[in-house]
């Protein structure tokens, strides 16, 4: 049988415990920094994904947004088309200068939507028996219109609502390179 090697000062029950303790207020401190380093980049990326944070408009003002100036036109709703019972059909449009003429990078994840006061959120759909108005194109058509500096571009879309939301929709666009910002615009005085 071999001999176990005498205690030495690094080897007693005290200085166990003092590199024990040391070992566990690293953790302590390592694990949290090596999350937050191994999440920065989804939380960058969710940040910019996502329209969090509102800027109110008033209605008929302009506000410049993604290199272009943005003014809600018309926000009008009805019966409409085959909607199911409790379901109004909305057009929302929007009247955009354009500034910056290069339409594929500044609005690129253009997103019109409604938003209600308890948070709620509407992404245009297709209604059969509704369209929009001659001479407006949705985002997409927007982008890739070839539109040039000073242009006049009517944005628009058609959406499904809840009867119970009516009252308090709002019109909002998302564009990619505002993100985490959107614009909220008041509704039309009655």
């Amino acid at each position: 049988m071999s001999e176990l090697p005498p205690r030495t000062e690094a080897t007693t029950p005290q200085a166990e415990r003092t590199w024990r303790r040391r070992g566990l207020a690293a953790l302590v401190l390592l694990l949290p920094l090596t999350l937050a380093e191994a999440s920065h980049d989804s939380v960058r990326e969710w940040l910019h994904g996502e329209d969090l944070i509102a800027r109110d408009v008033d209605f008929g003002q302009s506000v410049p947004f993604g290199g272009s100036d943005w003014k809600l036109a018309d926000l009008r709703g009805g019966k409409a088309g085959r909607l199911p019972d409790n379901a109004f059909a909305v057009i929302a449009t929007f009247s955009v200068t354009v500034g910056d003429p290069d339409l594929q990078k500044k609005w690129l994840g253009c997103k019109l939507m409604l938003t209600d006061a308890a948070g709620r959120r509407w992404l245009p759909d297709v209604i059969s028996g509704v369209s929009v108005p001659d001479g407006v194109v949705n985002c997409t058509s927007a982008i890739f219109s070839g539109a040039r500096k000073g242009d006049v571009i009517t944005v628009g879309d058609t959406f499904i609502v809840p009867e119970n939301a009516v009252k308090t929709i709002r019109p909002a666009i998302g564009l990619g390179s505002e993100r985490p910002w959107y614009l909220r615009f008041q509704r039309p005085p009655k």
